[in-house]
This record gives C-alpha cells, sequence and structure tokens, in this order.
C-alpha cells in the first residue's frame, strides 16, 4: 500500500509544501515573500502574515502538482522548530487543522535535523548517493553552524557550533556592511565568483575544540572596511569582487579547518553538507577538494533543497511515519533548540 506524507515548512519567510509518495518526491512548491528586501532581514511580523496569505494556495498546489487527492495523504510532516514563533505558528496551525479534518496522524520535524536529512531526499527516475550511517555532517544556515554526527535520522550528536554569529549571519551582516543588499549569500556567492580571494586578510579566530565563531571576523571585516574608505570613499565600488571573495575564502577556511579536525579525530570520512550556505559555490568547491585531497566520500544537496524548503520535511516525516513515530495535537511550536 503506498504511503502520502505532506510536508509543510514555514520556519522563517519561505512557504513551503511538498508531497512524498513511498519516500519519492513528487512536488515541492515554495513562496518567498519579497516585501523583506526592503528592510534588509526578515520582519517577523510581516513574514507571519505573508505565511497566512500563502500556506493554502502553497499546499493545493503541492497535492495538484503530485496529483494527489487530500484524502490519498497518510499523514501530515510539519516543522515545529526552530525558528520565527509567529511563522511557525502559522504552520503549525494549518498542518494540525487540516490532519484532524482528514483524520490522519501529525509528525513534528526539527527544522536543523531536516536540514540533514534533505541528503536523503529522493526524486523519481533517480539513483540518489545517500550518506551511510555514522556520517558526519556540517550544518550551515543563517542561523546555525553546526559539526553534526548522525548515527541515524533520528540520532544526531552536536560536536561543535558556533558560540556567536553563524556564519551565514556573518556573511548577511558584511553585505550589509558593502551596502550589497539582501539577502546577502548570494550576492556575496555571485561576487566571489569574479574576485581573488587573497587580495584581503581578515581575522580568523583561535577557538578550542570543534566550536567556530563568527563575531571577530565580523568585527574585523567591519574595522578594516571602514579604515579603507577614509582614503577612498569608492572603496567597496572599486574592490568589491576581492572583498567577497576574501570574506568567503576566510569564511570556507575557518568551517573546513575544524571539519578536518573533526574528521581525523573520529575516523569517520562520510561528510555531508547541509543548510542554506551549502550554496555557497566556494563552500561546495571545498567540499569536492577535501574528498579529493583526503579521501572523504562526501554528499551535497542540490541547490534548491539547501534553503528551506518542505522535501526535507516531508522526507524526515516519511521516516518518522515508518516508526509510527506520531505527536499529539497539543504539541507548542517553539522557536529555539538544539539539534536534538
Amino acid at each position: 500500500m503506498d504511503t502520502y506524507i505532506l510536508g509543510i515548512e514555514s520556519s522563517c519567510d519561505d512557504t513551503s509544501a511538498a508531497v512524498i509518495k513511498n519516500g519519492i518526491l513528487l512536488s515541492n512548491v515554495t513562496a518567498g515573500q519579497a516585501v523583506h528586501m526592503a528592510y534588509g532581514g526578515v520582519v517577523p511580523e510581516l513574514a507571519s502574515r505573508a505565511h497566512q496569505q500563502n500556506i493554502v494556495p502553497v499546499v493545493s498546489e503541492a497535492l495538484r502538482q503530485a496529483g494527489v487527492n487530500k484524502e490519498q495523504l497518510n499523514a501530515v510532516a510539519f516543522t515545529r522548530g526552530p525558528g520565527l514563533m509567529g511563522s511557525l505558528l502559522v504552520g503549525v496551525s494549518f498542518a494540525k487543522g487540516f490532519a484532524r479534518s482528514l483524520d490522519i496522524p501529525l509528525i513534528d520535524v526539527n527544522h536543523l535535523q531536516a536540514h540533514v536529512i534533505a541528503n536523503f531526499v529522493k526524486e523519481p527516475g533517480e539513483e540518489s548517493d545517500q550518506p551511510r550511517f555514522p556520517f558526519l555532517c556540517l550544518l550551515v544556515s543563517g542561523g546555525n553552524s553546526q559539526i553534526i554526527k548522525v548515527n541515524a535520522y533520528n540520532d544526531m550528536e552536536v560536536l561543535g557550533q558556533t558560540i556567536d554569529d553563524a556564519a551565514g549571519e556573518a556573511i548577511d551582516k558584511c553585505s550589509k556592511v558593502m551596502g550589497l543588499g539582501y539577502p546577502g549569500g548570494p550576492i556575496i556567492d555571485k561576487l566571489a565568483r569574479q574576485g581573488n580571494p587573497k587580495t584581503f586578510t581578515f581575522a580568523k579566530p583561535h577557538i578550542e575544540g570543534y566550536n567556530f565563531s563568527f563575531s571577530g571576523l565580523k568585527t574585523s571585516f567591519l574595522y578594516s572596511l571602514r579604515d579603507w574608505i577614509k582614503d577612498d570613499p569608492d572603496f567597496v565600488e572599486h574592490h568589491k569582487t576581492d572583498l567577497a571573495a576574501s570574506l568567503e575564502h576566510t569564511i570556507v577556511e575557518i568551517l573546513m579547518d575544524k571539519l578536518r579536525k573533526v574528521v581525523k579525530d573520529t575516523h569517520i570520512k562520510e561528510v555531508a553538507l547541509a543548510g542554506g550556505v551549502s550554496a555557497n559555490n566556494g563552500l561546495r568547491n571545498s567540499f569536492h577538494e577535501h574528498a579529493e585531497k583526503y579521501g572523504w566520500k562526501v554528499y551535497i544537496p542540490k541547490f534548491r533543497f539547501t534553503t528551506d524548503n518542505a522535501a526535507m520535511i516531508a522526507t524526515t516525516g516519511y521516516f518518522k511515519y515508518q516508526d509510527k513515530d506520531f505527536c499529539s495535537i497539543d504539541l507548542p511550536a517553539y522557536s529555539r533548540v538544539t539539534i536534538i
């Protein structure tokens, strides 16, 4: 008998719905929110209002593209947290009402775990190369930077993480200081492809163990830029490609230095990448270089599964459905939590 899972993601500013049949992705629909660009960052109140407008048409379109009637669904998986509380409440409330109306189980999903599970998304007619347990995963996004040991889909251990800013947050803030716009990640990535990563040097913190720190890099970038602009008011415009390339290179070096240490200490050479910053070309290229140099077996999700999306929620939900790991309708959303 076929198993159909509807996944719903609404943790930040993307409203997304996906349908999976027997572990195979049938549809993945996402509505973004351009309204935040004028503010240089996500405005929580505006985000929740946009989710309210988008949730019904996005779910309807996901079902239509999948060719599935709502009565065929076996369960509804939804992002319970972490994320923006107002945004989460829209997705959580819709999922609860939808599942109740169909009298089918609810499956709560940890957003960070789902980013890791994005490496297991299967599409029709494709042979997917998936990580074997246990493997290591570098999860890098706007709000999180973690090295995770993945023993099973529901057994993940954080070995190292940022002690202050996340890598994606540092990129966005440096982009804002340069006046490049929001979101900063894709802009920096595009400019970095045209620049010299060795032009400028920025501070790299020395943190014991496997943890990261990016606040010092951000401060170093800000102060350096301030001094350079004193001598040349148009410094950013004249050097923006080299600035982007040097910033990206420094962040990638910080991440990969720690990841190499973990691989060496754990002897685990199956290494995956996840999170929004995993769309960055410099980081993806560094992963492939490390695979060739150190004999790692690396796994990187397709670009459309790196940012917030419901395909990863539905895939996680499918795994949990097989274990009958359902949740009660009274479970609340949560804004902050570890990956555990």
